[in-house]
């Protein structure tokens, strides 16, 4: 494996290659190494799991895992061929789910790939695809962001977290964590809103992912794990927002808080669309 040589950016991202045809990859003896299999040997049963968890997800692991030659180096400057496997970023993302979860890297590994893949998905959605404007994807950004605060709200009931003032300080927790150190009332301060606007309508496209992806992986992590008792919960959801916030350095990302504002709340897109609509409707009688 080549040596890593940029500490700012995620070692996943160190290891990312780009074949001939322009599509990314990353190679199965390379992440063995990085995930702190001794021999690659021990690793094999972890992608034999990735590909049952694919199957199961009525994905073809063929397309995602691709049996390979791999030429490695076995000292003095020689190489030879060794079997390995081209993964792609969801094969990766289904392996550090199945790796030995004790282990740092595994974990960092969950959310570099899990933030990936759940932004990929986003943008195969037929439904975002069909969208061309900022308002269009800021809506069904915030709307699937509703949708996934309420089953956040449910699993961090299930850990402990059951009055309203509770969740708004586990909420918090995720914002302090993604936002650096900002919780809700810093965020709508530094927006510039009136006391009855919610900083979730006024956050763009960008901020609205960032956002999205902090809540299902929280959600996720709360059930997984079986967390229980508020303090508990509230950690890891800013331990979790903190993950987010490095994935998005590694990747070269604004910081959610140094985003733009956009002039538009969710609500004024919403009854200009709603007039738009009405106006079309008017015209066809």
């Amino acid at each position: 494996m080549e040596e890593l040589v940029d500490p700012r950016k995620s070692v996943f991202e160190q290891i990312r290659h780009i074949d001939e045809n322009g599509i990314e990859y990353w190679s199965a003896r390379e992440m063995a190494k990085v995930l702190g299999y001794s021999e690659y040997r021990h690793f094999l049963p972890v992608i034999e799991k990735a590909k049952e968890a694919c199957a199961n997800s009525n994905n073809n692991p063929l397309d995602h895992f691709e049996d390979i030659l791999e030429m490695v180096s076995i000292g003095s400057g020689a190489k030879r061929p060794l079997e390995s496997v081209k993964l792609s970023r969801y094969a990766c993302y289904l392996i550090v789910q199945n790796a030995d979860p004790g282990k740092e890297v595994v974990a960092n590994g969950q959310t570099y790939f899990a933030h990936q893949t759940r932004i990929a998905e986003i943008k195969q959605m037929d439904e975002y695809n069909r969208l061309t404007s900022e308002e269009e994807k800021r809506l069904f950004l915030r709307n699937e962001l509703a949708r996934h605060n309420s089953q956040l709200a449910d699993a961090a009931k299930n850990a402990g977290v059951v009055e309203s003032r509770d969740y708004a300080i586990f909420q918090n927790h995720g914002y302090k964590g993604l936002y650096g150190g900002l919780d809700a009332k810093a965020i709508h301060a530094r927006k510039g809103l009136k006391k009855s606007q919610k900083i979730l309508d006024h956050m763009g496209s960008t901020e609205l992912a960032a956002n999205l992806f902090r809540a299902t992986q929280t959600e996720e992590k709360l059930r997984r794990d079986q967390v229980r008792g508020k303090e508990n919960a509230n950690q890891t959801h800013y331990d979790v927002g903190c993950k987010v916030r490095q994935t998005i350095q590694d990747l070269g990302g604004t910081m959610p808080e140094n985003l733009p504002t956009p002039d538009q709340s969710i609500q004024q897109i919403e009854r200009a669309q709603k007039k738009r609509l009405n106006d079309a409707h008017g015209k066809k009688q």
